[in-house]
């Protein structure tokens, strides 16, 4: 197999869509690198989903700016991981999920799978009930059927991919922009206290020797790096058509490289205003309790004296459930696509991998309604990051395989940082998971 040219018995990730844009060769670097910019903001949008809202406000209200040092550090995290996604994508022209299943056997495949579907079942539904309480606290829609109203995304990509894959990356970055400029106001209003929010920044052994601020601080690690991100990733830059040979495909890693790590910083920034806003709304208050969406809603506006504070909380929540929604379809219909080889006709795909999500925050939402929502989200993301390992080792392995990445193959140092971060998590993980078992944190 040569580099990004998949076999001729291989189907193309995401076929419908699959090189179906041109990239600038010629002009300014400026001009060409907007041409690869794109797949960064749909990939920024699961790093600000609402599942990082509940674990944000959560840190915020409970330990004020500590946890600021865990936000910085997992979008470092998520800069490096997502390199080596794009990179696998381009140079074999396979994405993560198609990878996995050339190289491992049918049963390892298939665990890696469900474990897939169990942290995309986990982040919809933090997705889908994000949506869903952003419609019923601004329009009053019960949340049942607010449930049913994120499925029309569905209908949306279809319509939008008939136009073009671009149009979908417009959508999602004009929606980033907007949940952006929501998040200046919340800041503005709330007046931080801004060398503590410097301070926050510096990691504290607090954080590992408070068990209950650990389990928050791995809520926000699984938010922030999502799992099934690495897999969307790997994928959704074959969406453009390159050149055949080695000079366009460095060409292409620089710059997809910087389209990641620019939309990126913007998800960081997200995640950082969202703690900074509920640690200065709340921390040391008596409602530093609050861990719930609904509960910051109704305490932001008279908490913070201004009344507009909580509408425009809400409407970024929305701007960001709507946005999570679109790419969390995507990334489902990736990974079944690429660990089953199934061949089903898009809309039937999208509508599998929806209801997957639909169904169970249905369930949910019958059951809990809106009381223990925010513990939920929470949770939800620590499913996530139980999972993870399960996508970051064997992403690390295949870029360092010389044999699949040729030139391309990760060097000594960045294989060394690659698995300690490996490591770090999958420590992280098991540190959290014995706390849970043995002393119900």
């Amino acid at each position: 197999m040569t580099l990004n040219t998949p076999n001729a018995n291989h189907r193309p990730s995401l076929s419908e869509v699959h090189a179906s844009l041109s990239v600038v060769t010629k002009g300014s670097p400026f001009r060409k690198f907007l041409s690869y910019f794109g797949p960064g903001l749909m990939i920024a949008v699961g790093y600000m989903d609402p599942g990082n809202w509940a674990t944000d406000l959560a840190g915020g209200a409970q330990f004020g700016y500590l946890l600021l040092s865990v936000v910085l550090v997992s979008n470092l995290m998520a800069m490096l991981l997502q390199h080596l996604s794009l990179k696998l994508g381009l140079v074999t022209g396979r994405d993560l999920a198609q990878a996995c299943r050339d190289y491992y056997s049918k049963p390892v495949s298939f665990v890696l799978w469900i474990l897939c579907e169990l942290a995309i079942i986990a982040c919809d539904l933090a997705e889908v009930i994000g949506s869903a309480l952003a419609l019923h606290l601004l329009f009053n829609i019960p949340l049942v059927y607010g449930i049913f109203l994120t499925g029309l995304d569905v209908m949306l990509i279809l319509m939008l991919q008939k136009k073009g894959f671009r149009y979908v990356e417009m959508l999602v970055g004009s929606l980033i922009l907007l949940i952006g400029g929501c998040f200046i106001y919340e800041l503005i209003v709330s007046h931080p206290t801004w060398s503590a929010v410097a301070a926050g920044f510096i990691p504290r052994s607090e954080i590992i020797t408070n068990p209950s601020a650990l389990y928050i601080a791995i809520g926000i690690l699984g938010a922030t790096v999502m799992p099934h991100n690495l897999y969307l990733h790997s994928s959704i830059v074959q969406t453009r058509k390159l050149e055949k040979g080695i000079k366009p495909l460095e060409v292409a890693v620089k710059y997809f490289t910087l389209d990641s790590c620019i939309s990126l910083f913007f998800a960081f920034f997200i995640n950082a205003a969202i703690l900074v806003v509920s640690a200065a709304a709340f921390y040391q208050t008596p409602y530093s309790h609050v861990a719930d969406i609904n509960d910051a809603y109704k305490l932001l506006s008279p908490t913070l004296g201004a009344p507009f504070a909580s509408t425009i909380f809400i409407i970024a929540l929305l701007a960001s459930g709507l946005n999570s929604t679109l790419t969390g379809t995507l990334a489902g219909q990736v990974v079944m696509e690429g660990f089953l080889n199934i061949t089903w006709r898009p809309w039937l795909r999208r509508l599998v991998t929806r209801m997957v999500a639909i169904v169970p925050a249905i369930i949910v939402a019958l059951i809990y309604g809106e009381k223990g929502i925010g513990k939920l989200l929470i949770f939800s993301q620590v499913v996530l990051s139980l999972q993870l390992s399960f996508a970051v080792f064997p992403l690390i392995s295949f870029t360092s395989d010389r044999e699949k990445m040729k030139s391309f193959v990760n060097g000594t140092k960045m294989k060394i940082i690659a698995w300690a971060v490996g490591i770090i998590i999958a420590g992280l993980n098991l540190y959290l998971f014995t706390s849970m078992l043995f002393y119900g944190v």
